[in-house]
């Protein structure tokens, strides 16, 4: 990331986010809210480019969460989704929606994260992560950004929970 690959765009903000978030589980929590600093002024500065881009303010908001600003995070989730809703796009859609239900659950919204992954986990779809590999109940048990919902029994239901056989 000293580097970063000019042709790759705002990809490079988004690539700036995950390894701040793999910062931050290993510990080094200052390098991380460095990280999340320099891949929001990049986003930033895409998004001013690109006022419709719904992935952009996917990968923003969940950078804007991690450095603590929920209003922020919050509307962009929301923004990316009225720009491409699951009803008119049934690919693209879902993955604003699983950043969403990420946001939700960073910024302590148990019952909006809980909801949208309800939703989520009803549908196929693929995911917001590399190998786009949806969320599953195995995944929500394994993945760290929903620790601050973890011991919501509603929650708790979700992990546990399978897709009825027809």
């Amino acid at each position: 990331m000293a580097k970063p690959d000019l042709a790759l765009g705002y990809l490079n903000g988004e690539l700036r986010f995950w390894l701040g978030w793999a910062q931050d589980l290993s510990g080094d929590h200052a390098a991380a809210h460095e990280t999340w600093r320099q891949a929001r002024s990049e986003l930033e500065s895409f998004l001013t480019e690109q006022p419709e881009n719904y992935s952009l303010m996917a990968d923003l908001a969940l950078t804007c969460i991690s450095l603590g600003d929920k209003a922020t995070a919050v509307a962009l989730s929301e923004r990316a989704m009225a720009a491409i809703p699951v009803q008119k796009d049934a690919v693209d859609g879902p993955r604003v929606v699983e950043a969403f239900a990420r946001v939700a659950a960073q910024a302590h919204e148990s019952d909006r994260a809980i909801a949208t992954l309800e939703e989520l986990l009803s549908r196929p779809y693929q995911g917001l992560m590399a190998g786009r590999a949806p969320l599953t109940p195995a995944f929500l048990r394994l993945d760290p950004m929903f620790d601050s919902i973890r011991d919501n029994p509603r929650f708790q239901a979700l992990v546990t929970w399978s897709v009825p056989k027809e």
